[in-house]
């Protein structure tokens, strides 16, 4: 699905972003959606202002986090675009984003619009997807196995081996999951509940949509990942089957934030604007991205998983987003499962 050349010319890797810039023409953007979503938004944007030259690197949104907080003191990155809002927040609380309200704040749904104002306007939601599993039918028929419908299936012994899910160190993904688990059962009984489900874990990617696209090679039987990307694997022609949790399900604001101390910060506020038209959303479903945008005009791909078919949780963001509260978790999910992790 990488599209390599058109990566070459668009992306470098952040030790060789420019240190200095023009005002004229450069941009320096962490995007944290998937490659292919990077790739396109980067290439129409650069159409629609060809004066501006968009250096991007694809980062998950654990890691786009940490290079924000080593790149504190000297910031080399202008805008950090779309990625899990939990992250994004973290951010904020640690003054990393720059404050800036938009002038199309008031076109974005509610939702979007509160992920803005509890950060103090140092981030902004882009679009939304609810948190689930696809899992591969033919696997799963071929090992006599059933479909897990619910977060306790998930626990089943002749699951083991058989599931992936990121690390929530890197990804923002796997660190929702995480924080929609403690808020469904409390922390200690999430904590338990992860421990019992590591057994069936055969592996903790770096990225959150890797478990599912691992399922759709037939490398596992069930991913945990938004739901959005499951889909992203059945409209490919995969033999996926996407699931929303019987018990309920937390579900991620994608979030775009301008660095605290840019260099491009007009150029910046040019992306930021642009990101959130309706005409610049509409196009991410052209790249099978089926989360739900923010901007209330925007198209919407018939193929996105709507939320009032879902059963969400009222997701805490202001808590989770918090710096403290997410080092706790880390720090607890570390020593109790990564210790002894697949």
């Amino acid at each position: 699905m990488r599209n390599t050349s058109l990566l070459a010319v668009i992306a470098v890797g952040c030790t060789t972003l420019p240190l200095a810039a023009s005002a004229a023409g450069n941009l320096n953007m962490i995007c944290s959606a998937d490659v292919v979503v990077c790739e396109q938004m980067t290439t129409i944007f650069s159409q629609a202002h060809p004066d501006i030259k968009v250096n991007m690197v694809r980062l998950s949104a654990g890691e786009a986090y940490a290079r924000l907080r080593s790149e504190a003191r000297n910031p080399r990155t202008d805008i950090w675009w779309a990625g899990t809002g939990d992250p994004h927040m973290q951010a904020a609380d640690e003054g990393l984003s720059q404050v800036y309200k938009s002038p199309l704040l008031t076109q974005q749904h509610d939702w979007a619009q509160k992920q803005a104002e509890i950060s103090g306007y140092r981030t902004v939601g882009i679009y939304a997807g609810a948190l689930g599993w696809g899992y591969n039918t033919k696997l799963l028929a071929e090992k006599k196995l059933k479909a897990p419908a619910c977060w306790a299936d998930l626990l089943h012994p002749a699951l083991k081996g058989e599931i992936q899910i990121a690390n929530p160190n890197s990804s923002g993904t796997a660190y929702n999951t995480l924080a929609t688990l403690v808020q469904i059962m409390g922390e200690d009984k999430a904590f338990d509940y992860l421990k019992r489900l590591n057994s069936n874990i055969s592996q903790y990617t770096k990225s959150g949509s890797a478990p599912v696209k691992a399922a759709a090679r037939g490398e596992t039987t069930v991913g945990i990942v938004f739901m959005h990307d499951a889909v992203a694997m059945q409209v490919d022609g995969f033999p996926i089957e996407t699931v929303a949790p019987c018990e309920g399900t937390g579900y991620e604001i994608g979030s775009m934030s301008i660095v605290k101390g840019a260099r491009n910060l007009a150029n910046a506020k040019v992306w930021y604007d642009w990101a959130l038209s309706a005409d610049a959303q509409s196009h991410m479903k052209d790249a099978k991205s089926f989360q739900l945008p923010s901007n209330r005009d925007a198209q919407i791909s018939e193929y996105a998983p709507r939320f009032e078919n879902i059963k969400l949780i009222d997701y805490d963001f202001k808590t989770y987003g918090d710096s403290a509260k997410r080092k706790a978790l880390l720090s607890r999910w570390d020593k109790e499962i990564g210790a002894s992790a697949q």
